[in-house]
């Protein structure tokens, strides 16, 4: 049958179980692929690049967020900011950056950015980040990774469907099949972002 939807995706996990009593849980069972999923893979159809007007220490990061591919400010010459750890930034605040100016390092607290020196003006920050999943849903019936890995959310979930079923004996098969399907995706995309096409960028906005 046709893989292309999150209802043919749910019946595709219930008939590969062989199971007909899995119509509340085969949801979860995808829910978790999802997480599993976005915790490992990182491909360029995952980049996002958002803008805000920032002008103080920390700012929200987009809901979306799950890692920083890079922030730069928008000025004359453009100022790529460099990634410093919290303790490393505590530091510097206290020695190197006492007094307001223009940004220069940052890092990730929680769910936001922030940045040193605070600024001691209104910046215009771009975010290049990888971005979550659009998750599957009554209302979302695809999405890019379903459209282009349709084995890594089946495998994903009939992985996760096994210590619910007590199958330890299949976990060791959707496994390998599962991670062989992570690993292909991303070696296409590593060979992809070297074959000299250019990356389409989704625009959002943060802060």
């Amino acid at each position: 049958m046709a893989l292309t939807t999150y209802n043919e995706l749910k019946t595709s996990v219930a008939d590969w179980l062989n199971r007909t009593d899995l119509t509340a849980v085969v949801p979860d069972f995808i829910s978790l692929a999802e997480a599993q999923i976005e915790r490992t893979l990182r491909t360029r159809q995952m980049i996002v690049r958002a803008t805000a007007s920032i002008d103080t220490e920390y700012s929200a990061v987009p809901a979306d967020f799950l890692e920083t591919k890079s922030i730069k400010l928008n000025t004359s010459p453009v100022t790529a900011l460099a990634f410093e750890s919290i303790d490393a930034l505590d530091q510097m605040k206290a020695t190197m950056y006492i007094s307001p100016g223009k940004p220069k390092n940052f890092s990730i607290v929680g769910g936001q950015i922030r940045v040193l020196p605070v600024p001691d003006s209104t910046y215009t920050a771009e975010l290049i980040y990888y971005a979550k999943l659009s998750k599957l849903s009554s209302g979302t019936a695809t999405n890019w990774l379903l459209t282009q890995a349709p084995d890594v959310y089946l495998y994903g979930a009939l992985l996760q469907a096994s210590p619910y079923l007590k199958d330890d004996a299949r976990i060791t098969v959707w496994s390998s099949l599962y991670q062989r399907g992570l690993d292909d995706l991303q070696i296409a995309d590593d060979r992809g972002a070297t074959s000299g096409g250019s990356i389409l960028m989704r625009a959002r906005t943060f802060g």
